[in-house]
């Protein structure tokens, strides 16, 4: 089984190539990182009262106002749910605090975010599909891409077609937020240089500058070239063979653990 690590940045079109392919007519099985980052902080889950527990002092608006439809422990009594904008204030940044801060977020969330990932993926493999799709924003800065056969990095040219698409989609967003959430993440154009770095077939960079019939276009130019490498019967023999299948994802990893290699020595070369 191929796994497709798709990534990208805020506001580049991922959300959009995620859909296309969990949809006809390619309708691979879609394991979506920012899904599962909200149901693991859902109230009373582990997540959610680590984060209340961390962030609740020094952030008095963490949790969604109580209303009449909102009462003072949950509508189902675990708690209010968390007011995102307001620990999106408190995370995106480029300041050593904001990092501090994302860093303890992020040390929270993505463990319990990865646990739910490997059991999907385990299902999926089981049902024999013959590829899946790991929709992570932070593919490459969580290192999740030495799990993948190849990786796709959804991408535009143009910052400021990002910054109107953010501001468009989240319109409550003052342009000193947008900004913020953009500095947060890896430049989008360096996530494509990665990409483009791991090689043919292990690597696709779909830019997305333009209209979205160029973009599946684009796309459905990759996922063909891919199918044609994956053939329904490598999927079940991998089934049938579950040795066979780990020494599989063993040569993969490792594969991408040189990949990797040979990436940070460019990066200090330049």
């Amino acid at each position: 089984m191929l796994l497709i690590g798709l990534t990208g940045s805020i506001a580049t079109g991922k959300s959009t190539v995620s859909t296309l392919l969990s949809s006809a007519p390619y309708s691979l099985p879609l394991v979506d990182a920012d899904v599962l980052a909200r149901q693991v902080v859902e109230p009373g889950t582990k997540g959610y009262k680590a984060i209340v527990q961390h962030f609740g002092p020094t952030t008095p608006d963490l949790l969604v106002a109580p209303s009449e439809s909102m009462p003072e422990n949950g509508p189902d009594g675990k708690g209010r749910p968390l007011n995102r904008p307001a620990l999106g204030k408190r995370v995106f940044g480029d300041s050593d605090e904001r990092k501090k801060d994302r860093a303890v977020l992020n040390g929270i969330v993505h463990p319990a975010v990865r646990k739910e990932m490997g059991r999907l993926i385990l299902r999926s493999y089981l049902q024999g599909n013959w590829a899946v799709v790991l929709d992570v924003p932070l593919l490459f800065e969580s290192s999740l891409d030495r799990f993948c056969g190849t990786v796709v990095v959804v991408a535009v040219r143009d910052p400021d077609i990002q910054m109107k698409r953010l501001m468009d989609r989240d319109s409550h967003l003052s342009r000193e937020d947008a900004e913020n959430r953009v500095r947060s993440q890896t430049d989008v154009r360096e996530k494509a240089r990665r990409c483009e770095a791991r090689g043919p077939h292990k690597g696709a960079v779909l830019w997305n500058d333009g209209t979205k019939e160029e973009l599946l276009a684009n796309l459905d130019s990759v996922i063909t070239s891919l199918r044609k490498r994956s053939p329904w019967w490598w999927s079940w023999l991998l089934v049938a063979f579950p040795p066979f299948a780990v020494l599989s994802a063993g040569w993969a990893y490792w594969q991408n653990i040189q990949i990797n290699k040979r990436w940070q020595q460019e990066s200090k070369g330049r």
